[in-house]
């Protein structure tokens, strides 16, 4: 039986993760910081196909709540064959309003857990000769504004690390880098997103599928929405200036 442990499992990309491997009969694995959502995440993915569905509740800001997640991926007798790095951060100023321990705590969660728990999760893959890492980046990181940018820039170019190294194998790591995606992120961050384009915006499910695609393909860097695949190509070639003056207006509300 495939298993996946999701963090971030019981909103938003993450819980469209749950929802997808529930309906393949996968054994989920559910972290998330809230324990009644994630019982009721659980009912919902029992009754959706998954024939077990075990909760963990955790706050990956903290060590212990790293830790625990670190202990159940590296268990040999229960193995993990997909991880997927979603729990997500968002801070609603700019790096100077914002308090110091808030922008770290948020490197915690976006950067700390994701390299803790891909390190935890990769030997035991390595040592079955299958498995994947999916670490849930971020569009933003190809835009050079503040912390949350920088963190997702990390995560994606992480992932494209560890996916070189893991060539020759058959364990796979990928970073998905969606762009505006209807969730509750933005509205828990206090964010305004009236002035985005209609356009911009993606759905949960059109984010999963691609991901899904894109891992089954190799591809270290997903990239959902042909909007965002040209924008991607776009920054890689305009003058850094540009970016950043583009960059204002629109990263600081990924």
């Amino acid at each position: 039986m495939t298993t996946a442990l999701i963090t971030g499992a019981t909103a938003g990309i993450g819980a469209a993760f749950a929802e997808r491997f529930a309906a393949k009969h996968f054994h989920l694995v559910l972290v998330a910081r809230d324990e009644t959502r994630l019982f009721a995440s659980a009912e919902k993915l029992r009754a959706a196909g998954a024939p077990e569905v075990e909760t963990l509740a955790a706050d990956l800001s903290t060590a212990a709540g790293r830790a625990a997640v670190e202990s159940r991926l590296a268990a040999a007798d229960q193995p993990v064959d997909i991880l997927v790095n979603n729990a997500g951060f968002g801070l609603k100023n700019g790096f100077l309003r914002t308090p110091i321990e808030d922008e770290e705590e948020m490197l915690d969660v976006l950067v700390r857990a994701v390299l803790r728990l891909t390190r935890a999760a990769l030997p035991g893959m390595v040592e079955r000769n299958r498995g994947a890492v999916i670490n849930i980046s971020s569009m933003a990181g190809f835009a050079p504004r503040g912390t949350y940018s920088a963190a997702k820039a990390w995560v994606t170019s992480f992932s494209e690390s560890v996916a070189a190294e893991l060539d020759g194998t058959r364990v796979r790591c990928m970073a998905v880098c969606p762009g505006f995606t209807h969730t509750e992120f933005h509205e828990r961050a206090e964010v305004n997103t009236a002035d985005i384009p209609s356009w911009m915006w993606l759905n949960v499910d059109q984010v999963v599928d691609v991901a899904l695609r894109d891992l089954a393909r190799g591809v270290p860097v997903s990239i959902p929405g042909a909007q965002y695949k040209v924008l991607a190509a776009a920054s890689r070639y305009t003058p850094r200036p540009l970016v950043k003056k583009f960059s204002r207006g629109v990263s600081k509300r990924w």
